[in-house]
């Protein structure tokens, strides 16, 4: 396989911590007050005043149950403990990445008076909006005379988080560093996948609540690496030009038009006359692929619908496809192995991919709307059939990578988002013939790999393993496509 694959994230004890309850041997020290954060309302308001008591994570501990109570109608929460004795102690952490840190611990710290059986804090805000701060919060206590402490998992409030494609949503952008303008801090190639289903998101949901990121992420790294969001690998440059498009035809500035048609230009660089045509993977011009080469057919096809009179665009697609047709890399089973052999120009056999099926979907889906050529689309059906009904790739009617991670690592984490994508454009262009599948696979991804945060982990068909932004935005793709 020709894709970089890097070092799995390290998964820290606090991650661990949030996934379950969790007992710890002793209290923590007492961090420093936190800030208080006024929404519609500011930290500390009194429970009483709560319209609606939602209660979607507990814990226990010595026969004491701690619970979150979450306010929805107002986006905050408070917890509370129950069936304990005087002096039991209860408190929230409040988290803006997920639960993998907390700064603002103990908040609302408080313990059962005397003569009761229970307790509660104050209600606290679980996001920050001046901030942008994507927030969750958990319940934390411990008995009064034992020092091992209780948290339950996290939650949130239901504030941009009102259906599973919002809630996924959300839950990814508890992944979005704000200062870097990526995700999980730096994530290149993800990041541009990651951002461009967000933008779908807010297409199909209309929630505009994370719109800032569009700008943020451009503004933070348009003159970084080549510039332009140009850099030695063509594929990464491809998946940030139609992340350029899609921000475009959300937002009409065009600026962002402009950076997916220098990322196309680069990308014609390092087409040449070797193999009879064909994109380079890499500027070193060692290998050439399945997916630069279908990026490119579709970033090529994306620019030319939306550029009026454009000839260019359009015959480097064509030529493309063409191209890409010689080569034998779509194989007899209608499925994309990875490259070609540079010794015959025929394909190498290698992997199938899922993202090398989707793409090269999606780009036939693009080609077919600025030609009208009906083999394109035909041919994209073929290949949604062909992935669809693997039991390689599909297993249980279930998209699976091959080789798939259980730690969320390495670069094929997104491959599956991309895959879904595509079938996603190619079930719209079919008036829903994917109907079944897409929906199959929405359901089961919800009901068997999902967190209590709505995020979600590497398979599908489950058990739920520790994510990271590839995995969220490829079920984020996968609920946004599915209808």
């Amino acid at each position: 396989m020709k894709t970089r694959w890097r070092l799995p994230l390290t998964i820290p004890a606090l991650l661990l911590a949030a996934l379950v309850p969790t007992a710890l041997a002793v209290v923590p020290a007492a961090p420093a007050e936190a800030a208080t954060i006024c929404n519609r309302y500011c930290d500390g308001r009194d429970p009483a005043l709560s319209p609606s008591d939602r209660q979607p994570v507990s814990g226990t501990l010595y026969g004491r149950r701690f619970v979150v109570h979450v306010n929805d109608t107002d986006a905050m929460a408070w917890a509370s403990v129950e069936t304990g004795n005087p002096g039991d102690e209860v408190w929230l952490d409040r988290s803006f990445d997920g639960g993998r840190t907390w700064v603002d611990s103990r908040l609302g710290a408080t313990a059962i008076p005397a003569g009761s059986r229970g307790w509660r804090t104050a209600m606290f805000n679980v996001d920050d909006w001046a901030n942008q701060g994507v927030g969750a919060l958990r319940a934390c206590g411990k008995a009064g005379d034992r020092p091992e402490i209780t948290c339950t998992p996290w939650t949130r409030s239901t504030w941009n988080a009102w259906d599973r494609r919002t809630a996924a949503a959300t839950a990814l952008m508890m992944r979005y560093d704000r200062g870097t303008g990526l995700f999980d801090g730096n994530g290149w190639w993800t990041g541009a996948n990651a951002l461009t289903a967000l933008i779908e998101n807010m297409r199909r949901s209309g929630m505009g609540s994370y719109s800032y990121a569009i700008a943020n992420t451009y503004d933070k790294n348009v003159n970084s690496r080549q510039g332009q969001f140009r850099n030695e690998y063509l594929d990464d440059t491809g998946w940030w030009g139609l992340a350029w498009v899609a921000a475009y035809d959300m937002t009409g500035d065009g600026r962002y038009l402009n950076t997916a048609r220098a990322d196309a230009d680069h990308m014609y660089n390092y087409w040449d006359t070797r193999c009879g045509g064909g994109v380079w993977w890499k500027t070193d011009r060692a290998n050439k692929n399945a997916i630069e080469n279908s990026l490119y057919i579709q970033l090529n096809a994306a620019l030319s619908q939306r550029i009026p009179g454009d000839t260019v665009y359009r015959g480097r697609a064509q030529a493309a496809w063409t191209w890409f047709q010689s080569t034998g890399m779509l194989n007899g089973s209608n499925l994309v192995n990875d490259g070609i052999d540079l010794s015959t120009c025929r394909n190498n056999g290698d992997t199938t991919w899922t993202y090398n099926q989707g793409v090269l979907i999606n780009a036939l889906v693009q080609l077919n709307k600025v030609t009208g050529d009906a083999n394109a689309l035909a041919t994209a059906r073929r290949i949604g059939d062909a992935l669809t009904t693997s039991t390689y790739l599909s297993p249980g009617g279930i998209l699976r990578e091959p080789n798939e991670s259980n730690t969320c690592s390495g670069d094929g984490a997104s491959f599956k988002g991309a895959a879904i994508r595509g079938l996603g454009a190619l079930n719209t262009a079919t008036g829903g013939a994917y109907n079944t599948y897409l929906r199959r696979n929405a359901d089961t991804a919800y009901a068997a790999d999902r967190d209590t945060l709505d995020a979600y982990g590497s398979h599908w068909a489950g058990p739920f393993v520790p994510t990271n932004h590839s995995c969220q935005h490829s079920a984020l793709d996968l609920l946004n496509a599915a209808p």
